[in-house]
């Protein structure tokens, strides 16, 4: 997943890190080799234009110097780049009460497949599972969910034949009761219409659901941006979970724009089968694509490569017989 973008952000960060100066010709590379990159990675045009200014500009601020300089420039890359993935979307389910939550999204997004992932993530972490099928509309959906449950041994709750979302969640309601966690697949729909937004709205009332996740594929890219915020004005959305992030190069777009849109990721999934889904922590997240541990690790790295180039440096003055008390001064 975003293998290019991760590459090349090792790449930028190496290039500062080493860098013996960072003169304006090695600055613009770099920004334009950022840019490409980001861009390839379908982030949107205006967000990357904006990061790339910040940090070009401090890369030739001439109050900052040395080392200090390569540090502050490689936390600021990682601080914008947080910045543009948005907050940790903290999920902590009531031990009291029941927890309940509903997937919202259109055709083909994923949301029976990630009932099935967020099914065996909480019953991994203690939680008594369930899942409720009230897609009334898409031929055999409440068949797939049933499928996918009995391979997880997780209960599932559908009724085939019966055209109401409302009549179904009756029918089973005090079945759903012995359930810490219950977990309500809807309808989806080729666009948002009036008849979709009623009807989640019908279920939102009777279901009254603690969490509401909008489920987007990744390679819808920064039209995520305008789906979140459409379903968000119709209902209250808690969380965005991303599907197929193991499918594409160019899931910045959906990473990105649902942070512009204010809803917090909270999950991504990262593959086809049922454990194949991750709580998303932008920190970790963005970690792993600069390729490293954490920023403390990088910024030991530059540290290291700092004090290499200054011993080399005492070395070769020494040998020259021009060694001066500034090459032996304690720091």
């Amino acid at each position: 997943m975003l293998e290019k973008l991760s590459s090349t952000l090792k790449r930028t960060t190496d290039k500062i890190a080493n860098a013996i100066f960072l003169d304006k010709n090695l600055v613009d590379s770099i920004i334009k080799y950022l840019q490409r990159a980001l861009i390839e990675a379908d982030v949107n045009v205006q967000l990357v234009l904006e990061l790339t200014k910040k940090i070009k500009q401090s890369a030739l601020d001439e109050r900052i110097k040395g080392l200090e300089k390569k540090e502050h420039l490689i936390k600021l890359l990682h601080d914008e780049l947080l910045s543009i993935l948005g907050e940790k979307k903290e999920i902590i389910l009531n031990s009291k009460k029941q927890n309940v939550f509903m997937m919202l999204g259109l055709y083909g997004a994923g949301k029976t497949t990630t009932i099935g992932k967020l099914a065996l993530y909480y019953s991994k972490r203690g939680q008594k599972v369930c899942a409720v099928g009230l897609d009334v509309h898409r031929p055999a959906a409440s068949e797939q969910l049933k499928q996918l449950c009995d391979k997880l041994n997780i209960p599932s709750f559908i009724s085939p034949e019966e055209k109401s979302p409302e009549k179904i969640w009756d029918k089973y309601k005090n079945e759903l009761k012995k359930y810490s966690l219950v977990l309500i697949d809807t309808a989806g729909r080729d666009a948002l219409d009036s008849e979709l937004i009623k009807e989640i709205e019908k279920i939102n009332k009777f279901a009254k659901p603690t969490e509401t996740f909008l489920v987007i594929p990744a390679d819808i890219g920064q039209t995520a941006k305008t789906q979140t915020q459409t379903f968000k004005s119709a209902i209250k959305i808690t969380g965005v979970i991303i599907t197929r992030m193991d499918s594409t190069a160019k899931a910045g777009g959906a990473l990105t724009a649902s942070a512009e849109a204010k809803v917090p990721i909270a999950f991504i999934g990262t593959g086809e089968k049922p454990h194949d889904l991750e709580h998303f922590n932008p920190e970790s997240f963005l970690s792993r694509l600069l390729g490293m541990g954490d920023l403390q690790s990088l910024m030991e790295k530059i540290e290291s490569i700092a004090n290499k180039k200054e011993l080399e440096k005492t070395q070769k003055n020494l040998e020259a017989g021009k060694l001066t008390l500034r090459d032996v001064k304690p720091n």
